[in-house]
C-alpha cells in the first residue's frame, strides 16, 4: 500500500483567496441590488485595508512608514528620497497601487491628521471633506 503525501493551502493562499472573495462580493453583490454607491465605498475601504497592510510589512522591515513626500509609490517601487528604506522587499509590498472606485488615486499622509497615518480617497466629488456619498473614506473609519 503506497502512501500519500498530504497536499493543502499554506494560510497566505487561503487569505489572498478570502480577500478576492471579499472585493468580487463587495463590488458585484451591490450592483445586483442596485446600490453602486455604496458598493464603491465597500471597495474603497477594502483597498484601504490592503494598502493598510502593505504599509504595515513595510513598517516592519524598515522600522518606519514611507513619509509623505515618498507616498504609497514606495510600496511598488524602492524609494530614493531620503529616509532611504534599509530593507525594503525585492519585489515591493504590493504590485501596483490601485485606483479609488471614482478613479483617482488613493491619498496618503504621514504625519496623519487621524493618527500616525492616513490613506484615503476623496470620495464621489473628489474633493476634501464632504457629506454622504461625497465624504472622505479613509483608514481612521476602517
Amino acid at each position: 500500500m503506497m502512501k500519500r503525501m498530504q497536499r493543502g493551502f499554506t494560510l497566505i493562499e487561503i487569505m489572498v483567496v478570502i480577500v478576492i472573495i471579499g472585493i468580487l462580493a463587495a463590488l458585484i453583490v451591490p450592483k445586483i441590488m442596485s446600490r453602486p454607491d455604496e458598493a464603491r465605498a465597500v471597495a474603497a475601504k477594502q483597498d484601504i485595508g490592503s494598502i493598510m497592510q502593505a504599509l504595515k510589512l513595510y513598517k516592519l522591515d524598515n522600522h518606519s512608514y514611507p513619509s509623505t513626500e515618498q507616498g504609497l509609490q514606495a510600496l511598488v517601487a524602492r524609494p530614493t528620497t531620503p529616509p532611504v528604506p534599509s530593507n525594503w522587499k525585492s519585489g515591493g509590498y504590493l504590485e501596483h497601487l490601485p485606483i479609488d472606485p471614482w478613479g483617482k488615486p488613493y491619498q496618503y499622509l504621514n504625519p496623519g491628521l487621524h493618527g500616525e497615518i492616513d490613506v484615503f480617497s476623496f470620495g464621489a466629488d473628489g474633493a476634501p471633506g464632504g457629506e454622504g456619498n461625497d465624504a472622505d473614506i479613509g483608514s481612521w473609519s476602517l
